[in-house]
Order: C-alpha cells, then structure tokens, then sequence
C-alpha cells in the first residue's frame, strides 16, 4: 500500500489499531532500561505512546501524515507533559538514516519486498547503538495457511529465519528468533508472528 492508501484507511476510523501495544513489544521491551528509541512504521503511535509511558525518549516513523498526526493527537491527550519524550515524523522506511544512537529500534509489522526489508533492517542496524536493540515483529509466512489476518502476499512475509538471513553478515547478535502464536480476538485459531530480537554489536 502506498502512503496515500493509508492516509485513507486511517482518516475512515477513530482508531485502525488497537491503543494498546503489541504483545511482544511490551513482553520483551517491558524489563528494559528505558532510553532513546526509534519506531520505525509506527502507525498511529500505538507502541511509540507506551514506549513514553515506560520512560523512553521515542521518535515515532511513518510515511502516512495522517498517521503521524494521529500519534501526535494521542500523545497531547494522553501523555501530558511526558508529550515533549515522544517526536512523530513523516519519513519513508526505506530512506532511513541511521545515526548510531538508539538504544532500541523497533519494527512492527512493516512488510516490504525483499531488497527494500534488507536495506530497512540494515539502516536500523545503523541507528542502533553498539550494545543496543532491534526488536522485528512481523506476520509470519506459515500464517497464511496456518494463522489468520495480516497480508495475503507470501513474498513480503517473514519467518524468523528469513529475518535472521536477512543480518548476516551485519554486526549483530540473533539473541532470539521465533515462530509465536498471538491470539485474534473472535478468531477461531491464532495468527503466527515472526518474533526476533537483535543485539548490535
């Protein structure tokens, strides 16, 4: 989908997404020390806003205006004075540049043909400080016969070994990558996420 076709599915609702995080951003995030991070394709802000709440300094990534001007909406109401620990920005994913100074870098559910995925990971790869975190959610390619929801095209999908593929050779740890079943609220089985946690060396 193009920017345009986002700012149109964000514009037709209050709320496209859920207020609350992603599941594994707060399980994994949660006994972190709270530092600078980068959300890259946040969306409406949903992990960017508690990131805040759990004392990071956040700089929130979309390439929808609409999107960026929703998160900055939630912050003003939500976080009160804690608004000024979250910056949200129009920017494409895939011209991103790395300043080497993030203690974490999250990717949740960005989708993108292969080349593009490898040039995006290797860019937060260089955002991220030495001895700092990636964390990459992504819906699986075994959920589409085995899960539910999340795109329909198997060449932008992810399993934890083509994320894993997709950093040799960068200057990283694979400290985690996993198949994970998330439940689907009024779904007869779970969808299957790609769960991978990178340290930068």
């Amino acid at each position: 989908m193009e920017a345009a076709d986002w700012d149109a599915r964000y514009a037709a609702t209050d709320l496209v997404w859920s207020a609350a995080p992603n599941v594994w951003v707060e399980e994994l995030v949660s006994g972190m020390p709270p530092g600078r991070a980068l959300d890259i394709a946040a969306g409406e802000g949903r992990n960017a806003l508690w990131l805040v709440e759990q004392g990071w300094e956040v700089e929130a990534v979309d390439f929808s205006p609409v999107a960026v001007q929703r998160v900055a909406d939630l912050a003003a109401g939500r976080l009160g004075e804690r608004a000024s620990r979250l910056t949200a920005v129009v920017g494409d994913a895939t011209a991103l540049v790395g300043e080497g100074d993030r203690d974490l870098v999250v990717f949740c559910y960005l989708h993108l043909p292969r080349d593009e995925w490898d040039a995006v990971i290797a860019a937060g790869l260089r955002a991220c400080r030495p001895g700092g975190t990636v964390l990459v959610i992504g819906h699986a390619r075994r959920n589409l016969l085995e899960g539910v929801g999340g795109p329909q095209d198997p060449a932008i999908l992810l399993d934890p070994e083509h994320v894993v593929a997709s950093v040799e050779g960068l200057p990283v740890v694979v400290e985690r990558a996993e198949l994970r079943q998330r439940v689907v609220p009024d779904a007869d089985r779970p969808a299957l996420d790609t769960v991978v946690l990178l340290r930068r060396r």
